[in-house]
């Protein structure tokens, strides 16, 4: 059955092939990303975090005292609300608590670090409401994992609260692309190829090397953070960028539950209406996150 369902999602990706054009790709994301209809219980209110568009998302029942602050994949130059609200919003309701989604500034227009900075802005934010940084989880996929990482190292640095835990979806933490999947994987993932993340990479880096810890947190010193999650699909070009973040947390001393899914491909939460595997990671994140935020 698993099988059958990867393989349908992997058909419908392929009728909607990449474009060259950057406006075409954003809107290819949208797309793709949101083809299934969000559940009509969810309720979503706009909101305004500097120059950013930002979402809440509640499920009902859901704690409104603790939150998951997220950030978009789509390696920094596209990806939207729009892309993941129905990944958000599940997983909000997974984990019994309330969402915040970050439209954070894409490159090339507006390259490292502007992401960032952006990311920094919706934690304190959160702060300046009122929610204790124990009762914040931050999270995301591909680009938006690595900026998550990014976020907690310079809070930290900054002598800043840091959030109860974080989860990390396809995490994108090597810009260099040294991990051996990224070869090893190409055959069989549809999504994320050498050639396209290093036209990302650019994009985003404006100048700045790949091997920047803020940019690489492979890179980083690690030391100190909340516990994290990281799930990774088996059947992606990231699948060593997983490992060797779970790996250098792991030797830091920071609980690191990693997780890889047979067969999966990058990001699979994104299309969980039609795979079991995506509904079963989903309630494994809300298990994580539920049982490591503050109440």
């Amino acid at each position: 059955m698993y099988d059958d369902e990867i393989d349908a999602v992997r058909a419908m990706l392929a009728s909607h092939p990449r474009p060259a054009n950057l406006v075409e790709r954003r809107q290819r994301l949208d797309l793709v990303a949101a083809e299934d209809p969000i559940a009509p219980d969810i309720q979503f209110k706009p909101e305004q975090i500097g120059t950013c568009e930002a979402e809440w998302s509640l499920a009902p029942g859901s704690d409104t005292t603790r939150t998951l602050l997220f950030f978009h994949g789509g390696g920094y130059c596209s990806g939207s609300i729009q892309s993941h609200r129905r990944m958000v919003a599940e997983t909000g309701r997974a984990a019994g608590v309330r969402t915040l989604a970050l439209g954070y500034r894409l490159a090339p227009e507006n390259p490292f670090p502007a992401a960032l900075d952006d990311a920094l802005a919706a934690f304190e934010f959160l702060l300046a409401q009122g929610v204790p940084s124990a009762a914040i989880v931050i999270g995301g996929d591909s680009a938006g994992g690595g900026l998550t990482l990014a976020t907690m190292i310079r809070l930290r640095d900054a002598g800043r609260p840091l959030p109860g835990c974080a989860w990390l979806v396809s995490p994108w933490i090597d810009l260099d692309m040294t991990g051996a999947s990224m070869d090893e994987k190409a055959a069989i993932d549809p999504l994320i190829h050498r050639d396209y993340l290093e036209e990302l990479a650019g994009a985003y880096l404006g100048g700045t090397s790949a091997s920047e810890p803020l940019v690489s947190p492979l890179h980083a010193d690690l030391a100190g953070l909340p516990p994290i999650l990281i799930q990774v699909g088996s059947a992606e070009t990231l699948l060593d960028d997983a490992v060797r973040i779970a790996r250098r947390l792991g030797a830091v001393d920071i609980a690191t539950n990693l997780e890889i899914w047979p067969h999966m491909i990058h990001a699979w939460h994104l299309w969980a209406a039609r795979l079991t595997s995506g509904r079963e990671a989903i309630a494994s994140a809300g298990a994580f996150i539920n049982r490591h935020l503050a109440t």
